[in-house]
């Protein structure tokens, strides 16, 4: 006979019995209100464009991005990320079209924001990489390395017509070394105290970047292990963090979200400010892969990454899936 009924105290099962009563203890939720979409508007085409490495995500027209903005807000999503895809001509060794106020981007952000108003947060990535010709998130100097300072002057560049364009909010993803006091410098100083700045805080060297590459039409050659952190490092994290505050930060960041989870729990414990993940374009394209074989469920993996991701800290997740999730949730 049993003796487990001897031992009344200790039966969490109890609370597993039922989908009502698993919900009702449920320690982590997901709601709408924590997702964000990032999404790519892309210069001179006629109709959206599937991105090949990841299936369901499109290189939106203006038109379309329009319609996508409206259907975040419809579906309760709280933000959008905005990434501009220049046409190759149109790219230089400065990134000159990331700092145009008629560059696809600056449009973009126009575009949706008088479309949508402030009922979603507009997001925009602050970053040269779209728009250069070798595809270096800054300068180069005439060895070829990224120019961490002169970069800074371009970044304060961005930061004013990106607010000025409407952005909410402004993303520096560059990794350059005191990017946020710049930015935030910039912003303040030409009339966008309120505009805010998510930090990159952790943004790694990452395998998973693959897919997203092909989603803004990276000229890069090579890789960017000199500015982005190194995947081995966990203490690298803590103290870009504590710059990034001291900087100005309103809301950081962990990039990737699913392979750098103990990062994103260790950032949120020390953060006292928002703590956001980014669930990358090589994680979308795993799950979807796996799912397209009939190897995982895709419905339920979608949602325990994202659950996971919540359950480690973040307080917002952006993830290419946003607006179908929220419609389910």
């Amino acid at each position: 006979m049993s003796t487990y009924g001897s031992f009344p105290g200790s039966r969490p099962r109890r609370l597993r019995t039922t989908p009502v009563m698993r919900r009702m203890v449920a320690e982590t939720r997901l709601h709408p209100a924590d997702l964000v979409l990032p999404a790519f508007v892309r210069e001179g085409i006629g109709a959206p464009v599937e991105i090949g490495a990841m299936p369901g995500v499109f290189q939106h027209t203006r038109d379309s991005l329009r319609k996508a903005a409206v259907e975040a807000v419809e579906a309760g999503v709280s933000g959008i990320m905005l990434y501009g895809v220049p046409e190759e001509a149109k790219k230089d060794g400065l990134g000159t079209a990331g700092t145009d106020p008629d560059g696809i981007l600056q449009v973009a952000l126009r575009d949706v924001r008088a479309e949508v108003g402030d009922d979603l947060i507009i997001m925009s990535d602050l970053c040269l990489d779209e728009f250069t010709d070798h595809g270096h998130c800054g300068v180069l100097d005439e060895q070829g390395r990224v120019d961490n300072d002169a970069t800074l002057e371009r970044y304060a560049e961005m930061a004013q017509v990106q607010a000025d364009a409407g952005a909410h909010v402004l993303g520096p993803s560059g990794m350059m070394d005191g990017q946020i006091g710049v930015v935030r410098d910039a912003l303040d100083q030409t009339g966008h105290e309120d505009v805010a700045m998510l930090a990159y805080t952790a943004k790694y060297s990452s395998a998973f970047y693959g897919p997203f590459r092909e989603a803004v039409g990276s000229s890069l050659k090579g890789d960017r292990k000199t500015y982005q952190q190194d995947p081995g490092n966990a203490r690298e994290a803590l103290r870009e963090l504590a710059l990034d505050l001291e900087e100005g930060a309103d809301m950081v960041m962990v990039k990737p979200a699913g392979p750098y989870l103990d990062i994103l729990a260790r950032v949120a414990e020390a953060a006292d400010v928002p703590v956001a993940a980014y669930q990358i374009s090589g994680e979308y394209a795993m799950i979807e892969a796996a799912a397209e074989r009939g190897w995982i469920d895709r419905d339920k993996a979608i949602l325990e990454s994202l659950l996971g991701i919540k359950r480690a800290g973040a307080q917002m997740i952006l993830t290419y899936w946003a607006t179908e999730v929220a419609r389910q949730l």
